[in-house]
């Protein structure tokens, strides 16, 4: 499917948001206090080789040239994670073989054996996830740690056999945000999770990380891993890439698997890519899906040249979007009539829509809305009693006749007293 040593044109040049970063982190003693590039030279390169930044081709390429080994690169993103994330709280765990596993397909690469472009590239992965080794899947629970899955999700199968490092776990909106009204109660907590905390923005640790795939998207702005899979039932990818100046793409629902997930609407969710740039996440969605495919001869500079983007205004609007955080709506007024100001300089390119059907905006109160229905479909499958819930990681038999013996836990107010505390340093 691909070729085996690593020729995609690189896509990324001129003035971008990441080489900004790395040109105000030696000159702006503000962000002593703000976000991270004033770390963003911390543990930049791995045995010589500034891997920082890197897209995957980039690795590939100095892989393939032998500045760069697998198992240093990862090494190299460990030492990130160690210096960064006590106070970004981006990733749960990290994987104890990870090193293991760069060394052994160093050794394939030795020999002649590249799997494709994922090759021997460290990943993180959204906690809610299966991933049968010597990591934990709990969504950022509390309530099911020490559970063991029964095998990789198919995800993670295809990763693996495409070459790819499962480095950690990433943190996540406990739940993927299943567990309350928490998005409008306290929008800053929609990255919060038992296990890791609230992950903090890699551009302003004030701000929210957004969720709920916000260790995913916060691992990969601040390089502690080459990129990283998310899940989204709505927003939960596409809201952490935008807070976190990444890409990520939703994919359609049925491109890639959903077993091994743990669920929230089966008529939603779907796990998706993350990175620092598009090539990275054609990438990436290429091997997740089913059955897989190479989309990087697809990217072609200057494709949406001449076409036209039309603006539904009825949804521009913050009442309709917004984030509830204190402050947000200047923001995001003043932002959007930034960019929108230059979309619509430039000739043909922006139009503004008012079509005559109305659509009920799913935040009204006063209108049923199908994403709730579907996701009230599907917990009816989960909570059991009144103060006892059963965990059945259904999402592995959905397809399947197999059944998993249930595992009980307490419902939340009872797991204080009832689950022992993980050690805060085993949970970054």
């Amino acid at each position: 499917m691909y070729k085996q040593d690593s020729d995609c044109p690189d896509l990324d040049h001129g003035i971008t948001r990441r080489k900004f970063i790395g040109a105000a982190a030696g000159s702006s003693a503000a962000l002593l206090t703000g976000g991270l590039a004033s770390l963003i030279k911390s543990t930049a390169s791995a045995a010589g080789f500034q891997f920082v930044e890197a897209t995957i081709p980039q690795l590939q390429a100095a892989m393939a040239s032998g500045a760069l080994t697998s198992a240093g690169l990862t090494m190299g993103y460990i030492n990130r994670i160690r210096s960064l994330n006590p106070t970004l709280h981006a990733v749960i765990e990290v994987n104890p073989n990870a090193v293991a596993i760069a060394t052994a397909l160093d050794s394939e690469r030795r020999s002649g054996n590249v799997r494709g472009p994922l090759h021997g590239i460290p990943l993180l992965v959204k906690d809610n996830i299966a991933t049968k080794d010597n990591m934990q899947t709990t969504a950022g629970s509390l309530a099911i740690y020490g559970n063991q899955v029964p095998a990789d999700a198919p995800i993670i199968q295809q990763l693996r056999a495409a070459g790819a490092i499962i480095l950690g776990k990433a943190n996540l909106g406990e739940w993927a945000n299943f567990r309350d009204d928490e998005a409008e109660t306290y929008p800053l907590a929609v990255g919060w999770s038992a296990r890791g905390g609230s992950t903090n923005n890699a551009y302003d640790l004030s701000y929210t990380s957004w969720g709920s795939s916000s260790g995913s998207g916060a691992g990969a702005a601040a390089n502690l891993c080459a990129a990283a899979v998310g899940t989204e039932t709505d927003g939960s990818i596409t809201g952490p890439s935008a807070v976190e100046n990444i890409f990520g793409l939703k994919p359609t629902l049925g491109l890639i698997s959903q077993d091994g997930i743990v669920p929230i609407s089966h008529q939603q969710d779907t796990a998706g890519p993350m990175a620092r740039s598009v090539t990275d996440v054609a990438i990436l969605l290429g091997i997740m899906q089913s059955p897989q495919t190479d989309y990087t001869p697809l990217l072609q500079r200057g494709a949406l040249n001449g076409k036209r983007i039309g603006r539904d205004v009825r949804f521009f609007d913050y009442s309709y979007y917004g984030s509830g955080i204190p402050g947000d709506e200047l923001t995001v007024a003043t932002l959007a009539t930034y960019w929108l100001t230059t979309a619509t300089s430039l000739p043909r390119c922006c139009m503004n829509l008012e079509p005559k059907s109305r659509i009920t905006s799913p935040r009204s109160r006063t209108q049923p809305c199908a994403r709730w229905l579907t996701s009230l479909l599907s917990i009816t499958r989960i909570v059991h009693k009144r103060c006892l819930t059963t965990i059945r990681m259904y999402s592995y038999w959905r397809r399947s006749s197999s059944v998993i013996p249930a595992i009980p836990i307490t419902w939340r107010h009872e797991i204080t007293q009832q689950v022992p505390l993980v050690p805060e340093s085993t949970m970054r």
